[in-house]
């Protein structure tokens, strides 16, 4: 189903409010124009209910057409160039040609998988990855979508990576992606919640603010005495909620990025 939501001040940072929201709700496709969003979500997933309740924030309408079977996702990340994280990393789909000038190249092809680098909150998550030392590491990557972060973990050596996600075209997606960069030490799984062996140096999650204070405390015990937590798929507007929950469960914030909207957040143990 394709929605269409005017949005009249043509105001960037309440669609990507909206797109952070609806990713919540089970919508699996946007595209932002100056003056609306276009967002497109399964028949079985929408409720009408909850997207009125959302858009009366904002005193938003939208109309609504159904729309033939489509990946949006990889529709709309093709618009795209490569992403290029200074001289750190550069993350590529199969069809860009390579990118030489960076210490590592990662060739993410898109599906209908969450993760290639565009959105502000895998961008920063790699950003703040740079700065961690992961050689010997173990790594849980939390909601991998398609693999970027878990295989960027094992090229900055990690010893190994676990990487989870409900989502089965996920899996695919990230397995297809492991193979395509010749990825030893990732094991990808299909679940819904982390396990509970073994214990983590390092967890991942790029997910969203919901999941992220659900699953906060699970974090904690999964991960190991002095490990670190990189947090994304957070706006400006959750961080109060999030930090709340961290220092709940004895997980002070250390570092803070910001890129637009959105906020990435480094939590240690």
């Amino acid at each position: 189903m394709h929605l269409h939501i005017a949005i009249p001040a043509a105001d960037i940072s309440v669609q990507e409010i909206l797109i952070a929201r609806l990713e919540e709700l089970g919508y699996d496709g946007f595209q932002q124009e100056g003056n609306h969003l276009d967002a497109y979500v399964q028949e079985e997933k929408f409720n009408a209910a909850e997207l009125e309740e959302l858009l009366s924030r904002w005193q938003l309408g939208y109309t609504r057409q159904g729309v033939p079977e489509k990946n949006w996702n990889e529709e709309w990340e093709k618009n795209f160039q490569p992403v290029i994280i200074g001289d750190f990393c550069a993350v590529r789909a199969s069809f860009h040609a390579p990118v030489t000038n960076v210490a590592h190249e990662l060739v993410i092809t898109p599906k209908m998988s969450f993760g290639t680098g565009h959105h502000a909150t895998t961008y920063m998550m790699i950003k703040a990855m740079q700065h961690l030392d992961l050689k010997g590491k173990s790594v849980l990557d939390f909601g991998t979508g398609t693999g970027v972060l878990a295989i960027l973990a094992e090229r900055l050596g990690a010893a190994e990576v676990l990487a989870i996600d409900y989502d089965p075209w996920s899996i695919d997606n990230a397995r297809e992606n492991i193979t395509e960069n010749h990825i030893q030490r990732v094991r990808v799984e299909q679940m819904d919640t982390i396990p509970d062996n073994p214990l983590f140096d390092i967890i991942l999650a790029n997910i969203n603010k919901h999941v992220i204070l659900k699953d906060l405390p699970r974090m904690k015990q999964q991960l190991k005495s002095g490990g670190v937590i990189l947090l994304s798929g957070l706006l400006h507007e959750d961080y109060q909620d999030v930090e709340n929950e961290a220092l709940k469960n004895d997980l002070p914030i250390s570092e803070r990025l910001s890129e637009g909207s959105w906020i990435c957040l480094k939590l240690v143990k």
